[in-house]
């Protein structure tokens, strides 16, 4: 019989600390930065009508140009640090009331106050690119801005009048409510398993369990618990659907993925190629590989709940905080000591809250704050394999982040489309090196977790968009009712798990608590092409990796100031190219055929 896996202890992972912020809610500091920004706004309002009165004066117009965007950067960074700690402190216990109406408060306060800005980008689009062209030559400080010039012109034709655009500005704080109910929700569930009460994060986490009876009551208990509030998570879904649909029809979006699409300056004709590119590999990758996976478990079929389950004999390795540490800091070592210094900068500081405890929000991330200032990682840390990818990943967002802010924040902010890029690339040199370092007998189960990996964020990533498409485009003709977004989802999971997966009684509720498709709509699908982006950057890493690496830190520190075709350029990769594409699932492919010769070798 399989040994229990035992995580380490939780005392083990960090708490963060936000003092770097504001000492706390009552710190004197946030009413002075709310009136710092009134005061820059109020500076910025005054060239309100001076940048089209300019538009025949090139050098005038620069220095104008120049002006606003400072004041607007310069406000928006005090916004943002103070929406980062109302945020941060939040997320770590959603079970307390006064921490979510602060957040709350903050968010309405810092509306009203960026509402008056709304001006800026309404009136840069009034202006002829070959005016700002011009402007940018004849002052050069202007020209720093191009990029982000850039941004804004690509919204000119779903742009909306000033009155509308002010409404949909302060309206924010009140849509915000939605995924605030959705978090506390979530936060406040308990599943029951066995005797216990578990959070979200540790159901999720019970599916790696080795032993197949608590993988079963946990995931039976977060079937029921889900079922007890999809209902209100229906609802919820329903409502920031056709809040959105509302917005986009009045800013002329076709499709409900479209707005997203143009933040991420990728062409959905793009996007929808490669989600079909994936979705016609199914039967390749994830169906193949599951009926192998069934037929190494010695099982007919996998249950949903053995999806991620270990294949190791005895319980799989733990880590505790130290170990993940030192893995994750020789794995960024790898790609030059300046990646290792600055991801140590985040252990060495507090900048890191990896303690799962009662209350805090599921999942992880990485705040960036605002360039002026440090990220922040937040992670649930239980000491599993998966743990130390996570770490990987989130601390990969991290030190892009902080490569990236000499830009500024308003060009150090990076479209999904690359921003997925460090975060998956730091996590696959992890992997690489936990299955370098890994005894024999662990290394089938590490080949295992990193197909699995890739599967959850290709293909998993994929069927939630195709999912999340079909939700949308639906509730366009009225609201969805909870038993048809649960058979949307049976259909979209079932067809990409494949018939070696059964979808258990309960699975139906699963949608709901997926984060993304509340907090962000159609963000999921970047996990998807930032690791196939990945795949064709490792292996371009692998023909020189000495010469790759200032290329990398040269397009991390790019942030945003270029679009995803001009900074792979310089790889020597095209991304418009359809055969890019299939690098990724090639190399997945690739994985499978080595774990498919371990099983008919009975490895």
């Amino acid at each position: 019989m399989n040994a229990p896996f035992k995580p380490t202890d939780p005392l083990d992972a960090p708490l963060w600390d936000l003092s770097d912020l504001y000492a706390s809610r009552e710190d004197p500091r946030i009413a002075a930065d709310l009136e710092r920004t009134r005061a820059l706004v109020e500076a910025l309002g005054a060239l309100q009508t001076q940048l089209v009165a300019a538009r025949a004066e090139p050098e005038v117009l620069g220095e104008r140009l120049a002006r606003a965007a400072e004041l607007y950067e310069q406000s928006a960074d005090v916004l943002g640090g103070l929406g980062a700690y109302a945020f941060l402190a939040a997320s770590t216990n959603r079970s307390d009331a006064a921490a979510q109406g602060f957040e709350a408060t903050i968010r309405e306060k810092a509306a009203v106050l960026a509402t008056p800005t709304v001006w800026l980008t309404l009136e840069i689009n009034q202006l002829e690119d070959a005016e700002i062209e011009a402007a940018a030559e004849a002052h050069p400080a202007a020209a720093k801005w191009t990029p982000w010039f850039r941004r804004v012109r690509a919204m000119k034709p779903h742009e909306l009048s000033q009155e509308l655009e002010t409404f949909l500005s302060e309206r924010m704080p009140i849509s915000a409510q939605w995924p605030r109910l959705f978090d506390e929700t979530l936060a406040a569930m308990a599943v029951k398993s066995g005797k216990e009460d578990l959070t979200l994060s540790e159901a999720l986490n019970r599916l790696s369990d080795p032993r197949p009876a608590r993988r079963k009551s946990a995931a039976e208990g977060l079937s029921e618990a889900l079922a007890a509030r999809a209902s209100t998570m229906a609802l919820v879904l329903n409502t920031v659907a056709a809040d959105k649909a509302l917005e986009d029809r009045w800013r002329g979006f076709k499709r409900p993925a479209d707005s997203r699409h143009l933040a991420n300056e990728v062409d959905g004709d793009a996007v929808d190629a490669m989600a079909e590119a994936v979705a016609e590999a199914y039967p390749r990758l994830s169906h193949r590989y599951y009926a192998l996976k069934a037929q190494a478990m010695g099982l007919p079929k996998l249950n949903q709940w053995d999806r991620n389950a270990p294949l190791e004999l005895g319980a799989p390795r733990a880590f505790d905080w130290s170990q993940g540490r030192e893995i994750v800091l020789e794995s960024f070592a790898d790609l030059g000591g300046e990646f290792a210094e600055r991801a140590g900068g985040f252990f060495e500081k507090p900048w890191i809250d990896g303690r799962a405890r009662p209350g805090k929000q599921s999942g992880a991330y990485a705040h960036p704050v605002t360039s002026n200032r440090h990220p922040y990682v937040f992670l649930n840390w239980m000491g599993e394999r998966r743990d130390v990818l996570t770490l990987a990943h989130e601390l990969g967002h991290g030190v892009h982040q902080t490569l990236a802010a000499g830009q500024g924040s308003l060009l150090a902010d990076t479209p999904l489309t690359l921003a997925e890029t460090a975060s998956i690339f730091a996590e696959g040199l992890t992997f690489d090196r936990l299955l370098k370092t890994a005894p024999k007998s662990e290394q089938r189960g590490l080949l295992a977790g990193r197909i699995e990996d890739g599967l959850n964020t290709v293909v998993r990533q994929i069927a939630f968009h195709r999912f999340e498409t079909r939700f949308h485009d639906e509730r366009a003709n009225g609201e969805v009712p909870v038993e048809r977004i649960g058979e949307l989802w049976l259909e979209e999971m079932g067809g990409s798990l494949g018939p070696a997966v059964t979808l258990n009684a309960g699975y139906e509720h699963w949608w709901s608590y997926v984060s993304h498709f509340v907090h962000a709509p159609f963000y999921v699908y970047a996990y998807a092409f930032g690791d196939l982006l990945v795949a064709a950057l490792m292996e371009t890493r692998a023909k020189d990796p000495a010469g790759f690496t200032p290329l990398y830190r040269e397009l991390l520190a790019g942030g945003g100031s270029k679009g995803y075709v001009e900074a792979l350029a310089p790889f020597g990769l095209n991304p418009r190219d359809p055969a890019f594409w299939t690098i990724g699932t090639k190399r997945l492919e690739r994985l499978i055929d080595q774990f498919e010769d371990q099983v008919k070798a009975g490895a």
